[in-house]
């Protein structure tokens, strides 16, 4: 990567990005920043993965010709284009090596989104994966708990959760040396308007019937009875199942309901391949349009269409009146 040192502004024929785009990439990420940033590898190497994101979000996505890499190949990249980073190229798959292991060590703080009859939660889907999960992320330094579960929901799902959140009711689990804590946020209409603020990070967000995701049998403790993959879900099952039966719901539970095509798809990306922030809503109820003039005449139209006829009642009137 030495060739790396160009002055022109236009990305090379293999799409590599030009020096001038990760000059600023570096300064805007690197360089500019707190001091107490740039003290360890842990904290440097989020930066890198900020600029990371934003070059695959930004620069790429209007510029098709450049390059989209993995985030070892952008720190690589960073590492050799970057004057103060490069003194450690030598080290590079060490650093990233140690970041990676850093970073599972990091809490995760998210929620439980439940409906008002507590019988469907809110899950997502990751932009490139298949299984789903409940909206959370892993938390800023000197973050408090329930601060980055409000910030991640409303990254992942758009929807501000800060005041129904109560810091008190949560699950909290260790998977390895990484602590998950999931605030639980029950009574969300059904019909509330989702859509994830970040690019290329969530690919749908549906409500989910509880009562699918348990699993039905040990041997498919990851995967819900309808076969979603739920590696991040069904540890947290069997506690929301407990919480939900102290708790009394704002609406009545409908058990009757019918349990096929109850995944509401209430976001999905149109488009997945360029990021597009279009939506599709899926198997969501909606009102029938009635079109007025395709209305029948007879017995059988709309109460909600009927007028009277007026003329026809005075005339009524006179008629008896004067007979």
């Amino acid at each position: 990567m030495s060739g790396l040192h160009r002055s022109s502004s236009a990305p090379l024929k293999n799409g590599l990005p030009p020096q001038e785009l990760l000059d600023d990439l570096c300064s805007r990420f690197v360089l500019n920043v707190p001091k107490e940033d740039q003290q360890s590898f842990e904290r440097i190497l989020f930066l890198v993965e900020y600029a990371h994101w934003f070059y695959e979000d930004n620069s790429v996505e209007n510029n098709p010709s450049l390059k989209s890499f993995t985030l070892k190949e952008f720190t690589s990249l960073m590492f050799n284009s970057c004057d103060v980073l490069r003194p450690y190229v030598a080290h590079i798959d060490d650093i990233f090596k140690d970041f990676t292991s850093y970073k599972v060590r990091v809490p995760v703080t998210g929620a439980i989104i439940l409906d008002e009859s507590y019988d469907r939660c809110l899950l997502v889907k990751g932009w490139k994966g298949t299984s789903w999960s409940f909206p959370r992320g892993k938390k800023n330094k000197d973050e408090e708990d329930h601060t980055c579960a409000i910030r991640e929901v409303l990254e992942e799902t758009g929807f501000d959760v800060s005041k129904l959140l109560n810091k008190d009711e949560y699950i909290e689990m260790i998977f390895g040396q990484q602590r998950v804590r999931l605030y639980i946020v029950a009574g969300v209409k059904d019909d509330t308007a989702f859509a994830p603020l970040t690019k290329k990070e969530i690919s749908e967000i549906a409500w989910h019937r509880l009562d699918e995701l348990l699993p039905a049998n040990d041997d498919v403790i990851s995967r819900g009875i309808t076969g979603l993959k739920l590696y991040m879900v069904a540890p947290f099952l069997a506690s929301l199942r407990a919480w939900i039966s102290t708790h009394q719901p704002p609406v009545a539970s409908k058990p009757n309901m019918p349990l096929k095509a109850e995944r509401i798809s209430v976001w999905k990306v149109k488009n997945s391949s360029t990021g597009s922030s279009s939506m599709i809503t899926e198997n969501q109820p909606t009102k029938p349009v009635v079109d007025a003039n395709s209305m029948d005449t007879g017995p059988g139209r709309s109460f909600r269409n009927f007028r009277f006829d007026t003329n026809l009642i005075i005339q009524a009137m006179e008629t008896a009146f004067f007979t």
